[in-house]
């Protein structure tokens, strides 16, 4: 262990027996001296030509006499750490023998930790004058022993196998308290046994963050060497050896030097063509490389992926410290921007390449910034790290993944010359990306967002790549889009793994569930079922039948028995002449029966199971008011349904409208909540006039409602998912409000056309439908359009009409839930859960 570099010549002293008294106990903490072992070796630096030539130790070092030094020093001391009682040994060498004019020291502990681990310290030390002086220090942690799970092999991922660390920390004499050996080694082992990482580089990797970041400036470097002894058959071990530092609060290689990156070169050529697309409010327009509107501000497209751990949480983190430049990682400018301005939908699909590991989650976003490509990159590494991304093997799984596909219409390849063929592009950066054009996976997320850019490369637009690519596919890869459902309400503390030790970003809350639906709006799909549970004694439907707790919780256990997925919750009546409730009174209507859900008992042990099944159900809160959202999801809610689409019952939307939309949309982001949307125009029985829009007529007069609602809901939709502080488009389900705002034929109008409301085409004046590929909600039950229906005699008189309640609606309701059903709606509200599931089911059987 100790460096023999020390001169020409080397006079050892090895592994001199001591029994030492320590206070700073020796496996446990002790209040009284405890006497242990130690090894000592000396290094004496001397040149022992003159003794070679004469053969008279008078030319020599009498180490029995040194020994003799040592051993009296520590014997009737106790000593206070490894240390001082090294500092005590080298003073009194230096001392006692004037002929050491260089002193190298190492003592050893082998009995230092509570588990088999031994601590050393080593140094080398200079005669000045009459003192001492040690430059650096070693200090040593070797053979510790940790079970955890490392490996790519399937065995190595089901039980968790032995890890040796031998730690080296490297630090400047001048220390202000004793090295921790003890409770770096007790973080040391907590942490990487409760680790998972595929490759021991990144094992060792994790250690020396963890070494160095709690060690601070009592520690300039570290070498950590880890090893896996049960490996190999014909080896002792494979093992690896890095050395790290923090600079700038980033684990990097220590070298002597500082790191130098070759950039190589540079294309600034782009298309002589202009592209525009709209990001939110403002219009940019890309030629020549560069965002034109300003300088300064740069549109790139960022490709996201994990299929590690909790995919949504570990992408909803990497977004939030995107924001947050890495929280304001220290390597980039000071004015550094990135403000995320649109996001794609979500989806899930099957790995490629290396096709044996989990599924990942994908999407991609747009920011605009004012950094440099390469500064950019060094954000998304910096983000990727603090996500959790360890190294692992190429095309491999990984907690996040995060790739600059598009920044501007720029084309960029920092790699060498020749060396542009190669697929590797580790430590480089090619804009656009090589292999965007053959990843359905990141060319679904593109056309969601920019459909019309032209690549610059290609020179053909996003939505003819995709064509193209999907054309050629032999074998159509499994795709879904999926909305994750948080898991509220929060467990306190904060379990290993959510997003604590983030600083400065909300907490993002665990994944409860997620839904997956057809990329297609066209294809055949699984119908999702929510349950309507309102807690009112006004509704027009059913008020005072399920506002006790005792009648919701009957409610929501029988509503999940029929195949309810999600139960809405409402604590304020939208019909016509509802008297006024306050947002505390609404809130306590709606946050006892959320919290009497998420602690359901049933009462007998049969129903045990059932239990589970309420206490887990997914809840969503019906309501236009944020105090009563936020109130709701904090107390077990995990989604948000709005029939004011966030503007409140203000119509025409004014000032105050726009402020309590910007509330709404900040209180869904920042607890990640899915959101529904809904088309309305203020109370529910006015504004039926959509003559503005009679120019979307056909031949037999339809078609103003569908036209309506797909350019005023797209507007509410366009605002809240694009823009500073939009919500994920992910998270956004569409709801085209039948009963609201809409004449008898309006509403069948929509219901016969429900599926071009979220389909490709666009609106009749030619632009695009802004609610293009989003899940759509339809809630027609009992609504008072079917009893007007119900109302009006035939043309024979056969029937003479008959005036029916809202709860004698059954079999009307049945007919609107198919016809929602063969139209394609993802979730079809409905309040007879059992007999409306019926309906669903049969109807998805029939049009699958």
């Amino acid at each position: 262990m100790v460096d023999t570099t020390l001169g020409k010549d080397v006079i050892r002293v090895k592994n001199l027996l001591q029994m030492v008294a320590f206070t700073d106990g020796a496996q446990w903490e002790a209040t009284s001296p405890k006497v242990q072992p130690v090894q000592i070796t000396l290094d004496i630096s001397h040149d022992i030509s003159r003794t070679a030539e004469t053969d008279d130790l008078v030319y020599s070092i009498d180490y029995s006499s040194i020994c003799k030094t040592i051993v009296a020093s520590c014997a009737g001391e106790h000593f206070s750490s490894l240390e001082s009682l090294h500092d005590y040994i080298r003073d009194e060498c230096f001392k006692a023998h004037q002929e050491i004019q260089q002193l190298g020291l190492c003592i050893l502990r082998p009995r230092g930790l509570l588990y088999p681990a031994i601590t050393a310290i080593q140094t080398t030390a200079t005669r000045t004058g009459s003192s001492s002086h040690s430059p650096d220090e070693r200090l040593y942690v070797s053979n510790l022993e940790i079970r955890t799970i490392v490996g790519i092999n399937e065995c190595e991922r089901e039980e968790a196998q032995l890890v040796r660390f031998d730690l080296t920390f490297h630090r400047s004499s001048h220390r202000r308290y004793a090295f921790p050996f003890r409770n770096t080694e007790r973080r040391i082992r907590a942490d990487v046994a409760k680790s998972s990482y595929l490759t021991l580089e990144a094992l060792a990797s994790f250690v020396a963050q963890l070494c160095l970041e709690s060690l601070q400036d009592d520690c300039e470097y570290v070498t950590v060497k880890a090893s896996k002894p049960s490996a190999l058959i014909c080896a002792e071990a494979p093992e690896v050896e890095i050395t790290r530092t923090l600079r700038d609060g980033e684990l990097v290689p220590y070298t002597s030097e500082d790191l130098k990156i070759d950039v190589g070169v540079t294309s600034t050529s782009a298309p002589k063509s202009n592209t525009t697309f709209q990001i939110g409010p403002d219009q940019l327009t890309l030629a020549g490389g560069y965002a034109q509107s300003d300088d300064s501000k740069h549109l790139a497209a960022i490709a996201i992926g994990s299929n590690l751990g909790d995919r949504f949480v570990n992408i909803e983190v990497a977004l939030r410290l995107l924001e947050t430049h890495g929280v304001h990682y220290n390597r980039l400018p000071e004015d550094a921007n990135v403000t995320i301005v649109d996001t794609s939908f979500m989806y899930e699909t099957e790995p490629m390449y290396v096709t044996d590991q989990p599924k990942f989650v994908n999407c991609a976003c747009m920011i605009e910034t004012n950094l440099s490509p390469l500064e950019l990159l060094t954000l998304l590494k910096r983000v990727e790290t603090m996500v959790g991304r360890v190294a692992s093997f190429r095309n491999g799984p990984r907690a996040i993944d995060l790739d600059i596909l598009l920044y501007d219409s720029r084309i960029l390849d920092t790699r060498p010359v020749d060396g542009r063929t190669s697929e590797d592009l580790e430590g480089h950066l090619v804009i656009p990306h090589p292999k965007m054009l053959e990843r359905e996976f990141v060319l679904r997320p593109l056309n969601d967002m920019v459909p019309d850019y032209v690549h610059p490369v290609s020179k053909r637009p996003i939505h003819d790549l995709l064509s193209e690519t999907l054309s050629k596919q032999k074998d159509p890869q499994v795709t879904h889009k999926v909305t994750p459902f948080p898991q509220y309400p929060l467990s306190a503390p904060l379990s290993h793994g959510e997003t604590s030790h983030l600083h400065n970003i909300p907490h993002v809350p665990p994944t409860a569930t997620y839904w997956k639906f057809p990329v297609s709006c066209s294809s055949a799909q699984r119908t999702y079922i929510m349950g309507t549970l309102n807690a009112t004694p006004d509704s027009f439907s059913d008020g005072s039948v399920n506002n006790t707790i005792p009648a919701a919780l009957a409610y929501a256990q029988s509503a999940i028995q029929g195949g309810a997925h999600i139960i809405d919750i409402g604590g304020h009546s939208t019909r016509p002449g509802a008297a006024f409730v306050s947002a505390d009174e609404e809130a306590s209507r709606v946050v006892p029966i959320i919290q009497a859900i998420r602690s359901y008992e049933s009462h007998t042990e049969a129903q045990g199971p059932e239990s589970a099944a309420v206490r887990h159900t997914l809840i969503s809160v019906d309501t236009f008011r944020w105090e009563v959202a936020e109130r709701a999801i904090k107390a077990g809610s995990n989604c948000i349904n709005d029939v004011y689409a966030f503007t409140g019952p203000e119509y025409p939307v004014g000032q105050t409208g726009k402020a309590h939309f910007q509330r709404m949309c900040q209180v869904a982001r920042d607890l990640a909540v899915p959101v529904i949307l809904m088309h309305s125009r203020g109370e529910a029985s006015a504004n039926k006039d959509y003559s503005a829009y009679e120019y979307a007529l056909d031949s037999r007069g339809r078609g103003a409602f569908v036209e309506g609602v797909k350019i005023e809901l797209g507007g509410k939709v366009d605002a809240a998912v694009k823009g500073k502080g939009g919500l994920r488009r992910w998270f956004v389900i569409v709801d085209p409000g039948v009963g609201f705002s809409k004449t008898v034929e309006g509403n069948l109008e929509v219901l016969r056309n429900a599926s071009s409301i979220t389909g490709d085409k666009a609106t009749t004046n030619g632009s695009r439908n802004a609610l293009y590929g989003y899940p759509q909600l339809i809630g027609a039950s009992r609504k008072s359009f079917l009893g007007t229906i119900l109302r009006q005699p035939d043309s024979e008189g056969l029937y003479a009409g008959r005036e029916t309640q809202p709860v004698e609606r059954g079999w009307a309701t049945a007919a609107a839930v198919a016809c929602a059903v063969q139209q394609r709606a993802a979730i079809v509200r409905v309040h007879d859960v059992l007999e409306m599931g019926d309906v669903i089911r049969v109807s998805d059987a029939l049009w699958a």
